[in-house]
């Protein structure tokens, strides 16, 4: 039986990714920072006809003291982990810090992956790392001095730079961990949640965009077939567009840049 940890599994791909995973009969650990939500999605996945358990965790990953609580918290529940699904993600329209001063949009879309696939390293063996990025890693301009984009700052910009990250993360840990199977994929413009946690124009273009939108279990596919299918076993340190491998842009192929995001992701996530 496979078991798949998948974090913001409570709205869109999360939440469609984890039903079609418990269908298919995997035993599956919900990550939602919100309890009712994650209870939810679970009983939902519960219906969705597979008989392996379904387990519920609440963090909010844009903390890092949270991601290591989760961390510890599946190491003390789980012996092993097959798939690790690094699915959280959110885009904010203006600057916000964490609680633990860290840009709001790179703490959680790329620091949180980052933190919570080291501490959790022994328990995947030679399993599965799956994170979902974006095409909108194209956009992105990555500056290791400007990590916390101090300098200036634009939402969709800073969003795509942490898919970009998000990229470059999976390309160091599959060299880094040549026995693991780490790949990253774009899921397609989604009707989901995304961006309707904020006021002014991002709201407005997500829920007017929606009706021409992808549904929440079409951009989970690509999700699904890297965690589960054997025609993915074989791939690491790649990038997926609807099951199949795909070039990013120039500097998503850039290993020092990306040796160099891993280091300074280290020292901010205090590994």
């Amino acid at each position: 039986m496979t078991f798949v940890l998948i974090t913001g599994a409570t709205r869109g791909i999360g939440q469609a990714a984890a039903v079609e995973l418990a269908r298919e009969g995997c035993e599956v650990a919900l990550v939602g920072r919100d309890a009712d939500r994650v209870e939810e999605v679970a009983l939902q996945a519960e219906d969705a006809g597979g008989r392996a358990p379904i387990h519920r965790h609440v963090a909010d990953l844009a903390v890092m003291a949270e991601v290591r609580a989760l961390a510890e918290e599946v190491r003390d529940r789980y012996a092993q982990i097959d798939v690790l699904a690094n699915n959280a993600g959110a885009v904010f329209a203006t600057r916000r810090e964490t609680s633990e001063g860290l840009e709001m949009t790179f703490a959680l879309n790329h620091l949180a992956p980052f933190l919570l696939t080291a501490l959790l390293r022994d328990r995947l063996g030679a399993g599965r790392v799956v994170t979902t990025s974006s095409d909108a890693h194209k956009a992105g301009r990555l500056d290791l001095d400007d990590l916390q984009s101090e300098r200036s700052y634009s939402a969709m910009r800073v969003y795509g730079t942490s898919k970009l990250c998000n990229i470059l993360f999976t390309r160091e840990l599959a060299r880094r961990e040549p026995e693991l199977h780490a790949n990253c994929f774009h899921p397609g413009a989604v009707r989901t949640g995304f961006g309707k946690n904020e006021n002014g124009i991002l709201k407005l273009l997500t829920t007017l965009g929606g009706p021409f939108l992808r549904s929440p279990e079409r951009g989970a596919r690509s999700l699904v077939w890297l965690a589960t299918s054997d025609d993915a076993s074989g791939l690491t340190g790649e990038y997926v567009v609807d099951e199949k491998v795909r070039t990013p842009n120039a500097q998503a192929q850039d290993d020092t840049l990306a040796a160099g995001l891993w280091e300074r992701s280290a020292e901010l996530a205090g590994l």
